[in-house]
C-alpha cells in the first residue's frame, strides 16, 4: 500500500528534481529586460516609428517563447540529445551557408533570415549548436589527445570562417570564447592551449588586414585603441559614457533618461541596453542587474560542478563562458574598456534569435540538473 503522506522517492521523477533558482533568474533578468527595452524604444508613433509598445509587446512574446523553448529543452534532455548532434551540427553549417547566398544585409552584415515580419540570425542558434558538438566530442576520453584538439579545432573553425564572410565579428569572439572555455574544462593541455591562442590571435590579425570587415566595422575596432581615430566612432562611445556618467548612484529615474529620451546612444535598445540600465536606475540599479546575472553564473557553474556526466559537464561549462563573456563584453564596449563588436546583453538586449538561445542554453543546464538525480534515483 502506498502511504500518500510520503513522496515516492524510489520513482524517478525527473520534474521533482528542477533547479527553480536557474529558470527564476534568468525569467527575471529577462523581464529587466523588457522594460529596459521598452524605455529605449518608447515615444509617440510617426510615420516612421511604430506605436510606443511595440517594442514592448514584442520583446514581452519573444520572452514568453524563449521561457517556453527552455522548458521544452530541460524536458527533452541533453543526454536524448546527444545522439542527433552530429545531424543538427552540418545542419547548422547549412544554415549558415545558405544565409550569405539568401539571407537579407543588415547593416552591412548578411547574417539574417527574414520571414515576413519575422527576422532570425542564425549564428545564435549557432551558439548552442556548437557547445553541443564540442562538448560530445570532448567527453570522449578524460584528457583530450592532441588529434581529437586539432578536430575540435577544425568544429570551430568552419562555422567561424561562414560567420566571418558574413562578417560578424562579435559572434565570432563568442564563439572563440566558448571553445576556449570549455577546452580549459576538458583539460586540453597547456601546451595545446597556447597554440590555440596564437592561431587565435593570428587568425583575428588577418582578418582586419583583409577586406572581410566593412570599413564602420574596423573603425569600431580603432576607436578602442585610439578614441580620435574617427569622430563618428568615437561620438558614439562618448555618448555611452556620457549615459552612464549621468546615472550617478541611483539614476536619474526609470523613463527620466536624457540620453535615452534623446536618442542620442546608437542601438541604445540592443548593443547599448546597459546605457539604460546606468542612466535610468544608477549604479545601484547595474549592480542589481549585474548581480543577478552573477548569480545566475554561479548556478550554472555549481550544475556543471554536480554533472554525472562530462557531456553534461561541458554543456554546462559551454554555456558559462559564452554568457560570461557576453556580458563582460557588452558592459566593456558601454564603458570604453572593450572594443565595440555588436554583442547584444543575454536575456536584456532587444532581439528574438539572441532572447531565445540563451533560454534554450539555460534549459540545456537545467536538463543536467534534473537528469543527474534521475540517475541517482535509479542507482
Amino acid at each position: 500500500m502506498v502511504d500518500l503522506r510520503r513522496p515516492d522517492y524510489d520513482r524517478p521523477r525527473v520534474l521533482r528534481h528542477v533547479d527553480l533558482a536557474l529558470p527564476s533568474l534568468a525569467i527575471a533578468v529577462a523581464l529587466i529586460g523588457v522594460v529596459m527595452v521598452y524605455s529605449a524604444t518608447r515615444g509617440p508613433a510617426t510615420e516612421i516609428r511604430p506605436a510606443e509598445t511595440f517594442h514592448l509587446v514584442r520583446q514581452a512574446r519573444l520572452a514568453g517563447l524563449g521561457v517556453a523553448t527552455m522548458v521544452l529543452a530541460g524536458w527533452f534532455g541533453h543526454r536524448r540529445l546527444h545522439r542527433f548532434v552530429p545531424l543538427v551540427y552540418v545542419s547548422m553549417l547549412c544554415v549558415l551557408g545558405a544565409v550569405l547566398v539568401v539571407g537579407i544585409e543588415v547593416k552591412g552584415a548578411r547574417a539574417w533570415f527574414q520571414f515576413g515580419g519575422i527576422q532570425f540570425q542564425p549564428s545564435e542558434l549557432g551558439k548552442v549548436v556548437l557547445i553541443l558538438a564540442l562538448a560530445a566530442w570532448l567527453a570522449r576520453g578524460d584528457e583530450p589527445s592532441a588529434p581529437r584538439v586539432v578536430v575540435a579545432v577544425l568544429l570551430v573553425a568552419v562555422p567561424v570562417g561562414l560567420i566571418i564572410l558574413q562578417p560578424d565579428l562579435g559572434t565570432v569572439l563568442v564563439y572563440g570564447a566558448i571553445a576556449a572555455g570549455m577546452a580549459l574544462v576538458a583539460g586540453v593541455k597547456g601546451r595545446h592551449l597556447f597554440i590555440l591562442g596564437l592561431l587565435l590571435v593570428t587568425g583575428l590579425v588577418g582578418v582586419l588586414q583583409s577586406d572581410v570587415l566593412e570599413e564602420y566595422q574596423v573603425r569600431r575596432l580603432l576607436v578602442f585603441v585610439d578614441d580620435e581615430s574617427d569622430t563618428t566612432a568615437s561620438y558614439n562611445l562618448e555618448q555611452a559614457q556620457v549615459a552612464i556618467g549621468n546615472g550617478g548612484l541611483t539614476g536619474r529615474g526609470l523613463f527620466q533618461g536624457t540620453q535615452n529620451n534623446s536618442a542620442l546612444v546608437p542601438e541604445q535598445q540592443t548593443d547599448f541596453i546597459f546605457t539604460v540600465v546606468a542612466e535610468e536606475t544608477g549604479f545601484v540599479g547595474g549592480a542589481v542587474l549585474l548581480g543577478l546575472f552573477g548569480f545566475l553564473l554561479l548556478r550554472i557553474w555549481r550544475i556543471g560542478q554536480m554533472a554525472d556526466d562530462r557531456f553534461g559537464l561541458l554543456i554546462s561549462a559551454g554555456v558559462f563562458s559564452m554568457l560570461l563573456f557576453q556580458v563582460f563584453q557588452s558592459v566593456g564596449m558601454a564603458t570604453g574598456i572593450m572594443p565595440i563588436t555588436g554583442i547584444p546583453f543575454p536575456l536584456v538586449s532587444y532581439g528574438g534569435s539572441s532572447l531565445v538561445t540563451t533560454f534554450v542554453s539555460i534549459g540545456l543546464v537545467q536538463s543536467v540538473h534534473m537528469r543527474r538525480h534521475e540517475r541517482q534515483a535509479r542507482a
